[in-house]
């Protein structure tokens, strides 16, 4: 599938959009692959603009040494911030994010993310889009009270329900199904003129694993699997209710 979208606008700085002019340009002279997510992904494929203080660029986790190390050997600062998803190439008090993973580490960026071509203008470079799937399955789990990415997966629903792939979209979600239902529901009664933008049979699929789900017996380990929406939100349920963690907290490297 290939779609040229829309020129990508953030609001953000005169300074900020030439730096990242500059740094699209870099990356695309490196051939290095790389998608661009976050905000300007958002504006191309919706033509919603917000204010943004940063430029999110995907890749696989193989490249995105390469990519710092190019950075570096031209004259930028780089910064790996956290092994597990993320790094930053930086000038000044300007950045752009690497990202290779989620925060929690469970949707690595693959081959799969390249297989579509969805480009948009953004800064006046003409880049490669995260697919409208791939988008979805990477905003799915910001769920916490400073960040909550919802808005974003209805809208993109709105608009690009016929560019998704929902059969892709269960399999990434296979063993959190439950958090595609929540957005499923979600999206149903935000636009309950709309609800036909969601396949009936991926609803289907998803109530009859919830009524299967509701005859099981119940878990032997307390788990909280909040934690995969919030860390901070959800630290209390690990810390002192006795319940198991399913990610970690590590201290910054002083």
């Amino acid at each position: 599938m290939t779609t040229q979208l829309r020129q990508a606008s953030g609001a953000a700085p005169p300074e900020a959009e030439v730096f990242y002019a500059q740094c699209l340009q870099e990356l695309k002279r490196s051939g290095i692959p790389f998608l661009l997510g976050g905000t300007y992904a958002v504006a191309a494929y919706t033509g919603i603009s917000r204010q943004t203080k940063d430029m999110d660029v995907f890749c696989r986790a193989g490249d995105y040494a390469r990519i710092l190390n190019h950075f570096a050997r031209n004259g930028f600062d780089t910064q790996v911030e956290d092994a597990r998803w993320i790094a930053k190439v930086i000038r000044g008090p300007l950045f752009f994010d690497v990202i290779f993973n989620s925060t929690i580490a469970i949707n690595p960026v693959t081959e799969t993310w390249f297989n579509e071509a969805h480009s948009a203008n953004v800064c006046g470079i003409d880049v490669q889009m995260i697919p409208p799937t791939e988008l979805i399955w990477a905003k799915a789990f910001v769920q916490d009270r400073l960040k909550y990415d919802g808005a974003d997966i209805a809208h993109l629903i709105l608009r690009l329900h016929n560019y998704v792939d929902w059969r892709r979209l269960l399999t990434h979600f296979e063993q959190y199904w439950e958090v595609l239902l929540m957005h499923v529901v979600n999206f149903r009664f935000i636009y309950p003129t709309e609800r036909e933008c969601v396949p009936r049979w991926l609803l289907d699929e998803l109530m009859d694993r919830l009524e299967n789900h509701a005859n099981m017996p119940v878990p032997q380990v307390k788990v909280c699997r909040g934690r995969l929406f919030s860390r901070s939100d959800y630290a209390i349920d690990v810390a002192d209710w006795g319940f198991a963690d399913v990610v970690g907290e590590g201290q910054r490297r002083t």
